[in-house]
């Protein structure tokens, strides 16, 4: 097993997970944040084989079907509403034949805006001065573990701003496009500001969608979010994405919220 990347290539469309991409739900189950930046490569390719239309991906969203086995899985990518400057491109997450996640891309035309451009909000401090904060107190798994977390000012339930990136490859042996990477990152949202103990409560997420309003840049992923928990089984993590020349959009992702099997709520 490659030590350095989250994924090894087995063909075109089929990867194999190292051990790095464990979930933190379960370290027998993928986490979603590798796998999400994995679509995304995946899609790249496809791209990356038609003459330059001058498209950028706008919106990105993916739906969790099922458990995430860490195994083998196939990514299949198909065009569906193609078009000069609009463009709609689906993905298909499988394991052992079963769609497992369903992802769609919505890809804008490019165009010069910046005499308007504003109103995207103030930059974070930059990660290098902030100290780096072990998430793997908080998270069991290969993929937190593998993390450099730098959060702005102290971490609180519910609330957290940080920065996080990672020294390793998304694909043993192959270079990733600065938005696969930046994607690679975002799932982490909903493990750094947890309104309640991962060991009491369960509010895995079963979606994350992503609006960009230009395209990240650099190795670091920053997400000022906010958790929020509902009255009745579900919550919302909510994300200001950002790179280090400031804010370069959102993400949102539904939870579903219950108590651990075997909590003792009442202490």
């Amino acid at each position: 097993m490659n030590t350095g990347s989250y994924y090894e290539r087995i063909d075109d469309h089929r990867f194999k997970p190292t051990a790095h991409a464990g979930g933190a739900w379960d370290p027998d189950e993928m986490h979603f944040s590798p796998l999400g930046g994995l679509v995304m490569h995946a899609v790249d390719r496809l791209l990356a084989g038609r003459p330059d239309a001058g498209m950028v991906p706008a919106r990105i969203s993916f739906d969790i079907l099922g458990r995430l086995a860490l195994d083998e899985c196939e990514i299949r990518v198909e065009t569906v509403r193609p078009g000069r400057t609009i463009e709609l491109v689906e993905a298909v997450v499988l394991v052992a034949d079963r769609p497992v996640v369903r992802a769609r891309v919505w890809l804008l035309t490019a165009l010069d805006t910046a005499a308007v451009a504003g109103g995207a909000g103030e930059r974070l401090p930059a990660p290098e001065t902030l100290k780096p904060w072990p998430l793997g107190d908080v998270w069991p798994g290969g993929y937190i573990a593998s993390l450099d977390v730098r959060p702005v000012g102290e971490p609180r339930p519910g609330r957290t701003t940080a920065w996080v990136a990672t020294p390793l490859a998304l694909v043993a042996g192959e270079s990733s496009s600065p938005l696969a990477s930046y994607v690679t990152l975002i799932d982490t949202a909903n493990g750094i500001a947890v309104r309640e103990s991962p060991g009491a409560w369960m509010f895995p997420n079963v979606d994350l969608t992503v609006h960009l309003h230009r395209p990240p840049g650099g190795r670091w992923t920053g997400l000022d979010t906010t958790v929020t928990f509902g009255p009745a089984g579900h919550g919302l993590t909510s994300s200001v994405l950002h790179d280090e020349n400031g804010p370069v959009g959102h993400a949102q992702q539904i939870l579903t919220v219950r108590p651990q099997p075997e909590a003792d709520l009442d202490g």
